[in-house]
């Protein structure tokens, strides 16, 4: 996910497929599945399975966001791995940057001084730079100026340790996944458990990398045809904050595709570039949907979005975005619950401690109450309690 992201997104395995409830549902754009809220979820879903397409995922579906970020340096393996042992229905590996020489790597952003060992690196200190991302000047270390072979010198780390300092323990543990690593992982652990592993990759900054000659969209789809998994019902849903980037997937895969969705006020770092004026809240509006809906099976909104916060950050009445989707048949995964308290509403905290758990399980109650046809969380396994008690209570 994006850092439009507001950080600073699993029923163990033997569970999900039969214990998921998928709600009374109906047939949507691209042939995804729009889910019922309440008693209409207690209906039992059969496991996810290969060719299913997004009708097989449990609903709400439990993403878990960057592997299980709330527990293991994100985009590694082993948060990959967790995830799953967790019972996440889908993980989103991972967000997609290239290299130097063209390969596509899972990191939060370009940038890696935050999520890497690298400034612990001498030898490459002359590769600080300051570049201008998206329109925002950012200084560190970018993906696109390492080779692939350099990249998997270095090990990832925390990337939030004032609010995650237990994950700080595996710092230097993990290298830098490839998105090849992962297609080829996805299978193993499909094969290993027995159950379809999905994923849900995201391009990041296409315009940027795009001017940079490392178009990312091509990159994407010729790995993607090279493994069989480029097809309507293949396991991997493809994500980006750029509605460009899933229009020009759409020519080139036919895979589930979701819009992301920033801060209403915002505007997609493409439309910036190409001097359109629209925000995120003309994308959210009944003409702006059905837009997305002729390209797009989906959306992937910021929870704002969904439930607006007031001048204090408490939650409010829900909007109609969740209805006003679902009419023009897109799916909603919205972004991103966290179990630490500032990432809840203050209503909900627990003491001022950032490393402190809130109370968590009432705000994922309020957001499936919505309607919401799934949700991208940092820990998997509070999400899969919260889903139980919303569909059996």
């Amino acid at each position: 996910m994006n850092t439009h992201d507001s950080d600073g997104r699993t029923q163990p395995n033997g569970t999900t497929g039969r214990r998921a409830l998928l709600g009374a549902a109906v047939l949507g754009a691209g042939g995804a599945v729009l889910g019922l809220p309440g008693a209409a979820r207690a209906a039992e879903a059969k496991p996810a399975g290969h060719g299913g397409g997004l009708k097989s995922l449990p609903k709400p579906t439990i993403i878990g966001h960057r592997g299980s970020s709330g527990y293991r340096p994100e985009h590694t393996f082993g948060s990959y791995d967790l995830a799953l042992d967790l019972g996440a229905d889908v993980v989103e590996a991972g967000d997609l940057v290239p290299t130097k020489d063209g390969h596509l790597v899972c990191r939060h952003e370009p940038e890696i001084g935050g999520t890497t060992n690298v400034a612990d690196h001498p030898e490459f200190a002359d590769r600080r730079a300051t570049k201008t991302l998206d329109g925002v000047p950012t200084t560190g270390w970018f993906t696109e100026d390492f080779t692939l072979a350099e990249l998997k010198t270095l090990r990832a780390v925390e990337r939030i340790p004032a609010n995650r300092p237990h994950n700080t323990l595996y710092n230097g543990r993990w290298e830098i996944p490839t998105f090849e690593e992962v297609l080829k992982w996805q299978d193993e652990q499909t094969r290993r458990r027995g159950k379809q592993v999905w994923i849900y990759p995201e391009t990041k900054h296409p315009t940027y990398f795009r001017r940079l000659g490392l178009g990312l969209e091509e990159r994407v789809a010729k790995l993607l045809r090279k493994y069989g998994k480029d097809k309507r019902n293949s396991p991997v849903i493809l994500q980006s904050f750029e509605p460009s980037s899933i229009q020009r997937l759409n020519t080139l895969v036919d895979n589930p595709l979701v819009v992301l969705l920033s801060g209403a006020t915002t505007q997609p770092y493409d439309f910036v570039a190409t001097g359109d004026p629209r925000t995120v809240a003309d994308l959210i509006t009944p003409k702006g949907l059905r837009e997305i809906a002729g390209y797009a099976q989906g959306i992937g909104p910021t929870v704002d979005l969904i439930i607006p916060k007031d001048a204090s950050g408490n939650l409010t009445t829900p909007s109609t975005l969740v209805a006003d989707a679902h009419k023009v048949g897109l799916v909603l995964h919205p972004y991103t619950m966290r179990n630490e308290n500032p990432f809840l509403p203050p209503a909900y905290r627990n003491g001022t401690d950032p490393d402190a758990y809130g109370n968590v399980f009432p705000v994922f109650q309020k957001y499936f109450e919505t309607g919401i046809d799934g949700v991208f969380t940092d820990n998997a396994d509070t999400a899969l309690l919260a889903r139980a008690d919303f569909v059996n209570g």
